[in-house]
Parts: structure tokens; C-alpha cells; sequence
């Protein structure tokens, strides 16, 4: 038998897109929602994260507009002290519990069925009863899992391992209870960071580990990313205009990221390396200096397989054994799977409008939906960003939040909704108080932007045409 329900949105996934999505949703407009989602608990990816998984921006920056995520406290303590406090996996997961429980389902206009898989056009089933569901759907489906987040738990390892040999994800660290003559972190992602970071934490010495780094990264220094007042207006300034003579002195692609990095813009973990890869991640000094303690660093590509004695990779291999513990954290977090329009033909498709906040973006495209009627002109005020992933991607994603910055600028009602959405850090100077002054304060802004775009640009061009990979600004 099948049970059919009534709803003016169908959301699939409670991961922290939908989470944010829904509750702008409910605050702004009167509309009811089912929520169906694959997991036992709302969370999404943070439900099979690794235990010591941690934020990278600040929590405040984090999770639903409606609840604050954290105190807001700055931490004492440990490789973070000094910054704002980052929440670990199990503050997550109780949050988006308390948001789901203390605020969607009292609502009145939330139906929300865990343990449910989508089954298309509007069906669904439970996987524990198999009980099945079919939903008309009044306004629009919600597909939150079009990009979909994956952690190294979630699949097995994309190369051979021979037998004995042990391999475990970043989630299984925490269960060792003998030690390992070696420990080698496959990956320089942020799960990569974070396990190197953790082994460290735990006492390994620094000569006991491996990492097999495919792609050295570029590293963003979390203090430049603390909302005020942790940072100070005039270092926000003085940020901005390093980041400005940075670029507009920049020759070339290459002499642009020496040029942030000799201004503590991006971060490098061995200055011997020539970072290609960029995906955000940030890191504080205190973990940087922990980082650099690893000696030995893998620059041969990527892991082809691992055999009894050996980690082949694409230009070489090194030595291994049966005494050494193997941590995969070679999982593509975000894909890139194609940009699409976010809006269109009763489905909305969340993606990202400003780079690398997935929660920020899912709430802004509630409140569009919310506030605008035609697809058209939501789509123009929700132009996708690509996530990065390359060095150049780092240029893309500044010409993305000049961009996004000119295109808010103008509309009165995406101002006021920045100026009061939680997820929308307070990272700007304080404006003039005096009409005129803010005015050309506002002006000046946007004129170093234009400028800044047409010279990264610029340099995409140029690049692309010097090494022929077509590189360049879309």
C-alpha cells in the first residue's frame, strides 16, 4: 500500500544544505515541507565523518540562520587558540538534532522521514519497513544531494591493496591499540591535514609518518577569515589592500600566488613546494608549524596500488610493509559535477553562489525562492560558483566574490537580508555613517573590484595561453 502526501516542497537529503535551506525556508514564507532523507539523523556526510573532524571556519559561520552554532568563544587552548572555536563532529550532529526537534518538526510544516530512499517522481520508501510513499509535490523539488559530499568511510580505496597490508579510512584511527612502526597519510586534502594533524596530536613522532601528497596545496591562514571584532577593522582593510597589490602587481599566474603568499594571503607548507591545488582549506599557524614537522613528504602523484612492499605511484614508489598502518583520505569530498541552473522547471538544484559556504548559499536560495517569482530573475541573482580545486581555481574564486559582491550591491532587499542573516560573518569595516560618504565608500569598493577582475582575468588568459590548457575565466 502506499501513502500519499501533500507538500509544497520535497527535499531530498538533511544534510547541512537542506538544513539551511528549510529553516530560511519556514521563516520566510508559510509553505510546508517533507524532508527524506537516507540517514538515521539529520547531518548528512557529518553522520559518517570522522569522529575528530572539526570546522574549518569558525562555528559561527556554520549550520542554520534561525540557531547559533557554538558560544561564539574564542579557544584557549591547543592549535586554535587565539581564534574563534571550531565544532567538531558530534557538536554538529547534536545541533542539526536540536534544529530538527526543537524547531522544524514543532513547526507544524515539517514531515521528515529518516532512513527513506528516493525513489524518483515524487516516491520514496523506508529501507527498515519498506513502507512506501508517493508526494505531490504543490511548488518544487529540492534536490540537495546533486553534489554529492563523500568521505573516505563512504567507498573503498580507488587503488588496489594487496592482502595483510593494513589500510583503514581516517574514521578507524581513533580504534588503534597497538602501535605502528609507520604511519602513511594518503592525501593532502583537508582530510589529509586533519589526520596528520591528529596522529601529531596523539604524540606520533613526526618521523614515524608518511604523507603521500599528490598536489602540494595552497592553505588559506584561518585568522584572516575571523569575523570582527576577533579581527580588527584595520586589519580587515589592510587585508583587503595586500590582496589588491598583490593582484595588480602580479606578472603572471605563478609570480601572483609568491606575491599573496609573501603577504600571508595563501600558505604554503614547505616553501620548497609549488603548490597546484587550492580547496579552501584552512589552517591556523600553531597547526602549519606542526605540519612542516613531517619530514617525509611523497611528491610522485598518485597511489596506483600498494603491494606487499612497495606504494607505487605515478612517478615512483616507496617502500612499505605489513608494520605500517595506511590511512586513505583520498576522497573527493564535493565533485564537480557540471553547473547547472539552480532554479528551473519546478526543481531547484543547490549549489554554490559564494565559494566554498554551502550553507550560506542554501539559505540566500531560500530566501530567493521566497522572495522572488520568476525563475529568470533568481537565477541572475544566484549565478553558480564553482568550488575550487587548482591553484587557478584560486583565481576564479576571487573574480566570483567580486563579482557576487557587485551583483548584491545594487538590490536593497538582498542587503537587508545579508545584514541580518546569521551565516553572513561580519567581515567588513563599519561604513560611514554620513549618506554621501558611504556612498563613495561603496563606490570605491566596487571600482578596486572591476579592477581587480579585469587583472585576474588578465592573468587566467595569459596563463592559458603560455601553457596551452585553456585555462582561463570562464
Amino acid at each position: 500500500m502506499v501513502t500519499r502526501i501533500d507538500t509544497d516542497y520535497l527535499v531530498i537529503g538533511a544534510g547541512a544544505t537542506a538544513m539551511a535551506f528549510v529553516d530560511t525556508l519556514l521563516t520566510e514564507s508559510d509553505a510546508t515541507v517533507v524532508l527524506v532523507d537516507r540517514y538515521h539523523r539529520p547531518g548528512g556526510h557529518w553522520t559518517v565523518a570522522y569522529p575528530y573532524v572539526r570546522l574549518h571556519q569558525p562555528s559561527a559561520m556554520y549550520g542554520v540562520n534561525s540557531r547559533p552554532l557554538g558560544n561564539d568563544t574564542v579557544d584557549g587552548t591547543g592549535w586554535n587558540a587565539g581564534l574563534y572555536e571550531l565544532a567538531g563532529a558530534s557538536e554538529i550532529l547534536s545541533y542539526f538534532d536540536q534544529v530538527m526537534r526543537q524547531t522544524f518538526l514543532p513547526s507544524g510544516r515539517v514531515s521528515y522521514f529518516p532512513m527513506a530512499e528516493y525513489d524518483g517522481a515524487g516516491r520514496f520508501h523506508l529501507t527498515t519497513s519498506g513502507a512506501e510513499y508517493e508526494v505531490t509535490v504543490r511548488r518544487k523539488v529540492v534536490d540537495t544531494t546533486y553534489q554529492g559530499v563523500t568521505v573516505p568511510a563512504m567507498r573503498p580505496p580507488e587503488f588496489p591493496v594487496a592482502d595483510g597490508i593494513p589500510l583503514v579510512p581516517p574514521n578507524d584511527l581513533p580504534a588503534i591499540r597497538a602501535a605502528y612502526d609507520r604511519y602513511v597519510v594518503v592525501g593532502a586534502g583537508k582530510t589529509g591535514i586533519d589526520a596528520c594533524l591528529w596522529l601529531l596530536e596523539q604524540g606520533v613522532d613526526p618521523a614515524r609518518l608518511t604523507w603521500i601528497m599528490p598536489r602540494a596545496p595552497w592553505l588559506i591562514d584561518r585568522e584572516t577569515v575571523q569575523p570582527m571584532p576577533l579581527r580588527r577593522p584595520e586589519d580587515i582593510v589592510s587585508g583587503h589592500m595586500a590582496r589588491h597589490e598583490a593582484v595588480m602587481g602580479a606578472e603572471s599566474v605563478p609570480d601572483l600566488f609568491e606575491r599573496l603568499n609573501a603577504a600571508g594571503i595563501v600558505l604554503r607548507i614547505s616553501a620548497d613546494d609549488r603548490p597546484t591545488a587550492f580547496r579552501c582549506a584552512t589552517v591556523s599557524k600553531a597547526e602549519l608549524e606542526q605540519l612542516r614537522r613531517i619530514e617525509h613528504v611523497v611528491r610522485l602523484g598518485r597511489v596506483k596500488r600498494i603491494t606487499e612492499t612497495d606504494i607505487e605511484l605515478d612517478g615512483g614508489a616507496v617502500p612499505t610493509g605489513r608494520r605500517a598502518l595506511h590511512v586513505d583520505c583520498t576522497a573527493d569530498a564535493i565533485k564537480q559535477r557540471p553547473a547547472v541552473p539552480i532554479f528551473q522547471d519546478g526543481l531547484i538544484t543547490p549549489q554554490s553562489v559564494r565559494v566554498c559556504q554551502p550553507v550560506f548559499s542554501a539559505a540566500l536560495i531560500a530566501h530567493v525562492e521566497a522572495a522572488y517569482g520568476d525563475d529568470a530573475e533568481k537565477n541572475a541573482l544566484c549565478p553558480v560558483a564553482q568550488n575550487p580545486r587548482t591553484d587557478t581555481d584560486w583565481l576564479r574564486f576571487a573574480i566570483a566574490g567580486n563579482l557576487e559582491g557587485a551583483l548584491w550591491a545594487g538590490n536593497a532587499d538582498i542587503g537587508r537580508w545579508l545584514d541580518t542573516a546569521r551565516l553572513q560573518p561580519n567581515m567588513a569595516p563599519p561604513m560611514p555613517a554620513d549618506p554621501a560618504e558611504r556612498a563613495a565608500y561603496e563606490q570605491q569598493a566596487l571600482d578596486l573590484a572591476d579592477a581587480q577582475t579585469s587583472k585576474l582575468d588578465e592573468l587566467l588568459r595569459a596563463h592559458a595561453a603560455r601553457t596551452g590548457t585553456g585555462d582561463e575565466a570562464g
